[in-house]
Order: C-alpha cells, then sequence, then structure tokens
C-alpha cells in the first residue's frame, strides 16, 4: 500500500489533480498495487480554515506518505495578504524545505505531433529532449531578505543568494549521474562573471565532473542559455542550475514543446518525493474545463518511476499521453485548426481509455 498525499491546492489545482488520481486508480488496478489517497488544505482553503496556507496537519500528512501529489498555489484573494503568508514563500517553499527536497527534475520533450503548437521552427525542435535539474531549496529564494526605510522615504530592499560547497555538489552529483545514462552531456549554467555565488557553483561543479570522467561538462552563462535554448536547443541534453535560474529556464524551455501545460516535473532528495506540474494556478481559466492535465498526468508517471520504482507503468502512462496527442486530441493551450479540441475531463478520460488498453 503506497501512501499518496494529495493537495489539489488553488485554481485549476482542483480540476487536474482529479485527472492524475483517476490515472493513478486505472495503474492500482492494471499492477495490483494499491494506492492510498488522502487529501489535505494547502494555500487558500488552508489558510481559511487554519489561519496558514501550510498548517502542520498538512505538513504531518506529506512526511508520513510515500510521495506528494501537489496541483498549484496561488489566488488573487491570497494575493492581498502580507509577503510571509502568501503560498508561494508560506507554503510552498517551506515545503519543499521541510521534505528535504532540493532536485527539482523537469522534463522537456519535444513530441512530433505537437512540433506546430510551439512557436519555433520545426527544424529547430524537432527531436528536443532535455532534462534539467533545479537545485531547490537554497538561493535567493531561501537566503536572508529584508526591507529598510531610507532617509528619503523610500526603502532598501535585499534578497540575499547563499550557496554553500555541498549544497551545489548534491545536484551536481545527481545531473551527473543522470548525464551517465544518457547521452552523457552535461551543461552547467551559472553567471559566473557577476556573481560569486556563481564562481563557487562553477568550481564546485567543475570539481564533481572528476568522479565522471565518462561525461563532457560544458560551463554556459545564465543568459547565453537562455538565448540558446531558443536559437539552438539541441544542443542541450542535461542542465543542472541554480534555484532561480532553474525556475525561469525551465519556463522558458516549456514553450519548445508547445505549452507549460505539458511540463511535469518531480522535487526530490528526502524520504517523500513531491510531483506537480510547473505551471501555476491559472485563476483565468479556473472552473471553466480548460486547463491542460497532462502535465499533472506526466508528472503522474515520474511518481511511479522514482518513488514507485513500476518503470513499466509510467512508461504506459507517457504512452497513453502521446498516443492521445497523436490522435489530434488537444486542450485549448495547445490547440491549433482542426484539432479535436477538448477540455480537462475529456483530455483526461481520452488519457484513460488508452492506458486500459496498453
Amino acid at each position: 500500500m503506497y501512501k499518496i498525499a494529495v493537495l489539489p491546492g488553488d485554481g485549476i489545482g482542483r480540476e487536474i489533480v482529479p485527472e492524475a488520481v483517476a490515472v493513478l486508480e486505472i495503474i492500482a488496478e492494471k499492477f495490483n498495487t494499491p494506492f492510498e489517497f488522502t487529501h489535505g488544505l494547502i494555500s487558500e482553503d488552508a489558510y481559511q480554515k487554519y489561519g496558514h496556507p501550510l498548517p502542520q496537519e498538512t505538513l504531518d500528512l506529506c512526511k508520513s506518505s510515500h510521495a506528494v501529489l501537489l496541483g498549484a498555489v496561488g489566488s488573487p484573494a491570497m494575493d492581498q495578504l502580507p509577503p510571509e503568508l502568501r503560498p508561494e514563500r508560506a507554503a510552498l517553499l517551506p515545503l519543499r524545505k521541510e521534505l528535504g527536497l532540493y532536485a527539482n527534475l523537469r522534463p522537456v520533450t519535444v513530441y512530433d505531433c505537437l512540433i506546430d503548437s510551439s512557436t519555433l521552427k520545426p527544424e529547430v525542435i524537432q527531436g528536443v529532449n532535455i532534462l534539467t535539474f533545479r537545485e531547490l531549496t537554497g538561493g535567493l529564494y531561501f537566503g536572508p531578505k529584508e526591507r529598510r526605510p531610507l532617509a528619503d522615504g523610500g526603502y532598501e530592499a535585499v534578497d540575499t543568494l547563499v550557496y554553500t560547497t555541498r549544497e551545489i555538489e548534491r545536484i551536481a552529483r545527481l545531473a551527473f549521474e543522470a548525464a551517465q545514462k544518457r547521452s552523457k552531456r552535461l551543461t552547467s549554467v551559472d553567471k559566473a562573471n557577476v556573481l560569486e555565488s556563481s564562481r563557487l557553483w562553477r568550481e564546485t561543479v567543475t570539481a564533481v565532473a572528476a568522479d565522471y570522467p565518462d561525461v563532457t561538462l560544458t560551463h554556459m552563462y545564465v543568459d547565453n542559455c537562455a538565448m540558446q535554448l531558443v536559437r539552438w536547443p539541441k544542443q542541450f541534453d542535461v542542465i543542472v542550475t541554480e534555484n532561480m535560474f532553474g525556475d525561469i529556464l525551465t519556463d522558458q524551455a516549456s514553450m519548445l514543446g508547445g505549452s507549460l501545460g505539458m511540463l511535469a516535473s518531480a522535487s526530490l532528495g528526502g524520504n517523500v518525493a513531491l510531483y506537480e506540474p510547473a505551471h501555476g494556478s491559472a485563476p483565468d481559466i479556473a472552473g471553466q474545463n480548460k486547463a491542460n492535465p497532462l502535465a499533472t498526468i506526466l508528472s503522474v508517471a515520474l511518481m511511479l518511476r522514482f518513488s514507485f520504482n513500476m518503470n513499466e507503468a509510467a512508461d504506459q502512462v507517457e504512452t497513453a499521453v502521446r498516443r492521445v496527442l497523436e490522435e489530434g486530441y488537444r486542450t485549448p493551450d495547445i490547440a491549433f485548426p482542426g484539432c479535436r479540441l477538448v477540455g480537462t475531463k475529456e483530455m483526461g478520460a481520452q488519457v484513460r481509455d488508452i492506458l486500459k488498453t496498453l
């Protein structure tokens, strides 16, 4: 019995998470592997009940589970709260820290049938398959923050970027090990020409590289990487980078595959892993049956692979997603003229129908 904490969260999270849970229910039956789903509150619902976006009850639930499935956090109502109570800062970041989730994996796969959904030329993106390792519990997001009043009546805001050698080493080793299983190429992204933290990053990754002589390591500045992702993305295979750079670059890279709604993620490092789509809560389309559930369903495939070692099941989920796309089914974010336009529920149902036949 695998225990899964289910945190739908805000906005479209309440619509896409049930579609992913329904996929897991089919996997449980097909592979005779029972899953126990326990729902918890995070962000707006948690704040309304407990006065905090990450109550202890939710944290305890996550720690006692084998994996966590998260929808999305962020809502207009929560935006009105003080910064220390906003869900991104008071729920998502502490959850990652408390669970020890220092490595965020975001795979970008360009499906041939989705090439026309990207704004880039087919010859630029065809065949792209990039795996990014984003350090998740250090850097600007977790460093000391302060706002100081100035004599002129204004303020000075300070966000501190902190990294230790150990933090860099552990994410680098995961990336090198992944590169060994792929094309043996690793790109480390930093801003070592300006930032002292990036100089430590580059020095540490270079030192770790000595333990992986079969992997070719390339260093790249983050601004150049952003440009190269849209100029020649096929040069990349595995990327490793710090927290904020990874946050920005992976959102950019998602458009290679046509939509942020296709970008799954896995956050690893502790005893319990967390799986979530990389997109946000999209309050503008919440409750309208328009959201793309495929990133969440593909995150479930990552859960099956990394948390439960069910590689065959993960392969089947990914195959079902690919076949649905090949049959022309599209949610609005990846739609094109003449496609089979469907909503959130219909897309999830199509994936499940194919999954049952595999």
